[in-house]
């Protein structure tokens, strides 16, 4: 049994190799480095004392897929690999439906051209667009997306439940993040964002290591407990544990499934940086800009279902959140 990982090299990817290879499964990862490090596998093989095999390539090349289906024994996938900047994506919408659409249905048809038959993709939280409540459950409605890089994970669930119909050999699963923060405890793995980080932690671990000059706070006029933006963020190692309890999912019978990954808890962006000046002790400079584009008041999950059908729930807290970011961030000032 051997687990093909795509985006493996990127920041959920790289700690659920982790979780993987901790849990003794044999792993093949591809990545082209677009936004990731091969320095991020060296340290996950450090850390356990076993290495995953790892292929550097895209999943919008079939002929490369191909011979990673004919080199190894794989079956399921694990599918991160696709861009991820809700901003970006509205400047970028070719470059986002390309890379997260048509690469991912590259590799549904390779995965049935080699009768590879499980799946659990990498979704997220903006898929639900413009909560009509919270928290939300997998039956909240969804398709009223507010930018292209929720639109793009919105219309690949939708291939894949039409595909999981289709095939009823097809076993996928579909995990909806919503925030996720964090690092491994270790402090030598974690987010390593190219450029201005587009997320919040990363940007206030930058401020607070001094790579950047302040945070941008985007928007202060919310509904909110404090006008600025409310979100569920959930720790990196908990999503990854995640990966691991629905790769092993006895529970459910249908093909396909959807969970949400989320504490059910949400925190305000102003929440959030008293929190880290609380865990570390450093005031952080901020300043209130303009909402951004595609930004939403605020989100956060219903998580009941994972707990039932998975056994999973997120067990660490906003300051071991604050703490592990903060570890990576110091032992590593300027990332990978």
């Amino acid at each position: 049994m051997a687990i093909l990982v795509t985006g493996g090299a990127g920041y959920i990817g790289s700690h659920t190799v982790l979780r993987l290879l901790e849990q003794n499964y044999k792993v093949i990862v591809i990545d082209n480095y677009s936004n990731s490090s091969p320095e991020s596998l060296k340290r996950v093989s450090e850390i356990c004392n076993r290495s995953p095999i790892v292929q550097q390539g895209d999943i919008c090349d079939r002929y490369f897929l191909r011979k990673i289906f004919e080199s190894y024994p794989i079956t399921d996938v694990i599918h991160f690999a696709g861009l991820k900047s809700v901003s970006e994506s509205c400047v970028k919408p070719i470059e986002y439906y390309h890379n997260n659409v048509c690469g991912g249905m590259i590799l549904l048809e390779e995965m049935q051209r080699y009768c590879v038959n499980r799946l659990i993709f990498s979704s997220s939280a903006t898929v639900y667009g413009e909560p009509e409540r919270v928290p939300l459950d997998e039956l909240s409605k969804v398709g009223g997306t507010t930018n292209p890089y929720g639109t793009s994970k919105y219309i690949f669930e939708r291939i894949l439940e039409d595909v999981s119909i289709a095939n009823p050999k097809m076993n996928i699963t579909v995990l909806r993040y919503f925030n996720p923060v964090g690092a491994h405890q270790s402090g030598k793995i974690g987010e390593d964002p190219n450029g201005i980080p587009n997320n919040l932690i990363p940007f206030i671990s930058q401020v607070a290591v001094g790579r950047l000059e302040y945070l941008s706070v985007f928007g202060n006029d919310y509904l909110t407990i404090d006008g600025t933006g409310v979100r569920d963020y959930i720790h990196v190692m908990d999503l990854a544990d995640g990966h691991i309890a629905a790769l092993e999912n006895k529970k459910s019978n249908r093909r396909f499934n959807i969970y949400n990954l989320g504490t059910g808890v949400g925190h305000s962006v102003l929440e959030i940086i008293a929190a880290f000046e609380r865990i570390t002790k450093i005031n952080i400079n901020y300043k209130i800009k303009e909402r951004r584009a595609g930004d939403i008041a605020e989100c956060w999950a219903d998580p009941s279902l994972a707990e039932k059908e998975l056994g999973w729930k997120a067990l660490r807290s906003i300051d071991d959140m604050m703490r592990d970011s903060w570890s990576w961030q110091k032992k590593n000032p300027n990332g990978y």
